[in-house]
């Protein structure tokens, strides 16, 4: 994937410090990706032996459902592959025994198992993480935009409401890009590769893992290594999450939904300078987007595209692990403007 629009403005090869002690931003790709299977092999051998666990389902019309299935390997995807095909086309998340579970991730004992969509009374949860995985992708697609030899390092994503307006994903590009200006093209560019990524229907797999694991995988990136320690100190349990869509490894300080094929219409919208950080100059790509069963109409979709092109200030608490807000506290979006 590349960003046509852009690859004019570098066709002379810039050379960066950064660009000449690391490798290439596939090379690095490949390595994170392996390193995550490495872990994920790991931790699925600590269940060498099947072991049933019983499964209750919770919801509309699944009242005293129990499922039979295997410890340490079957995951509330695989639950709602038991059920129907409506089941596993809308399902975004699940709740296991009331807490908060990402659909690829391993039940390891006996529970109870609710499936959650958008369509549900109270879509908190989902809209939360949609709103993070729609960051994540545009992270994932700004890693792989420009050519090799610009370095791109992605910050940690700030914790935003959907009521924000626009999910972000702050960046440092490469020394050699500092005077470059974003046209309204190099928008369009991204927003069409965010859309081959979603036509793939790509699962984001999470994997829990220790800090020196995160620490290993990211061991190319400052920026990256300084979001796990900070992570790992505010996680109960001082371990890490990381998501894996594609080849493309990331870390995360919340639940993803399952995949990316449940993104409908999406688009990047804005890339503001945020000015000189520790690490360089910093920018703030926002973007766009509803699930694939809410689309807007294009009168809509236009209001709110002109709404999350404007600079999203992120409170001083909002890049820290926040605790979210039930719906009841949650401000309400004005009548024009549709809630996902």
């Amino acid at each position: 994937m590349a960003c046509r629009a852009a690859s004019q403005l570098f066709c002379r090869r810039l050379a960066s410090g950064s660009a000449a002690v690391r490798p290439v931003s596939a090379e690095l790709r490949r390595l994170r990706s392996e390193l995550f299977s490495r872990e994920q092999a790991r931790q699925r051998a600590q269940f060498p032996r099947t072991e049933k666990i019983e499964v209750s389902l919770q919801g509309p019309g699944l009242q005293g459902t129990l499922l039979v299935m295997n410890r340490g390997l079957s995951t509330p995807y695989s639950c709602a592959q038991h059920l129907s095909e409506w089941q596993v086309s809308s399902v975004a998340l699940a709740l296991v025994d009331g807490e908060v579970w990402p659909l690829h991730r391993p039940l390891t004992s006996s529970c109870s198992l609710a499936l959650l969509s958008f369509k549900d009374p109270e879509p908190h949860h989902v809209n939360q993480a949609y709103w993070r995985s729609c960051a994540m992708l545009l992270g994932q697609v700004l890693q792989a935009a420009f050519k090799e030899e610009f370095n791109v390092e992605l910050l940690r994503s700030p914790e935003l409401p959907v009521i924000s307006g626009a999910f972000c994903c702050d960046v440092i590009l490469d020394p050699g890009l500092d005077s470059w200006t974003p046209s309204k093209e190099v928008l369009h560019s991204l927003s069409r590769d965010a859309q081959l990524l979603i036509q793939q229907d790509l699962p984001w797999e999470p994997l829990e893992v220790q800090p020196a694991v995160a620490l290993e995988v990211f061991k190319h990136s400052r920026c990256k290594q300084q979001e796990v320690e900070q992570r790992a100190a505010e996680s109960p349990g001082g371990t890490v999450t990381l998501y894996r869509c594609g080849d493309h490894v990331d870390v995360s300080g919340g639940p993803l939904v399952g995949r990316t094929g449940l993104c409908g219409q999406y688009e990047v919208t804005a890339i503001h300078s945020l000015g000189p950080g520790s690490w360089g100059l910093q920018r703030r790509v926002q973007g766009l987007s509803l699930p694939l069963l809410l689309e807007a109409h294009h009168t809509v979709w236009r209001r709110l595209r002109d709404r999350a092109q404007r600079l999203v200030e992120v409170p001083l608490t909002a890049s820290a692990a926040s605790p979210q807000a039930p719906p009841s506290e949650v401000p309400q979006a004005p009548p024009s403007v549709p809630q996902l």
